[in-house]
């Protein structure tokens, strides 16, 4: 019986922190369309955000261009803008891993360059809609020595993302 008492009081008391924690936020979850631009390839593909909690957010993209594929994660600290309902500003940064085709550079062979990727940037959440946007900058700072590769400081994202 104790244990039966204690496995109801577990789940009501989780379900309690999972309610108070999406209502704490602007949106749980975010699913759409990533667009990475700027010096070099325009980048397009699937974006996820999701909150931890009301400051942290993980984001993730697979990106495709030209002969280009990227596949890259940010951990995001996120706060609210006062006197703006809906929008938050957010600062972080991850890895990057850029695969590129040998039939579009000047490689011998396919070629995957590692990249560090800081970001800050605008995040709106539309009320009374289920759509949130996304701007941000983030220059990608190349990690390695091919001569053909370098730091690429004028990149932005933007995304388009269904929020639940």
């Amino acid at each position: 019986m104790k244990k039966l008492l204690f496995t109801i009081f577990g789940c009501v008391s989780l379900f309690a922190l999972t309610t108070t924690t999406v209502k704490a936020q602007n949106y749980k979850t975010g699913l759409g369309l990533g667009i990475d631009f700027g010096d070099g390839r325009t980048l397009v593909g699937p974006s996820v955000r999701h909150h931890l909690n009301r400051n942290t957010a993980l984001q993730g993209e697979v990106l495709f261009g030209g002969n280009t594929t990227v596949i890259q994660a940010f951990l995001q600290y996120n706060a609210p803008i006062k006197g703006a309902a809906g929008l938050d500003w957010y600062l972080g940064g991850g890895p990057k891993v850029q695969i590129y085709d040998k039939n579009r550079y000047f490689f011998n062979d396919n070629y995957t360059a590692f990249y560090l990727v800081p970001m800050v940037g605008l995040d709106y959440k539309f009320t009374g809609a289920p759509l949130a946007l996304a701007f941000d900058w983030r220059p990608s700072v190349y990690v390695g020595d091919n001569p053909f590769l370098g730091t690429e400081v004028g990149r932005f994202g933007v995304g388009f993302r269904y929020s639940f």
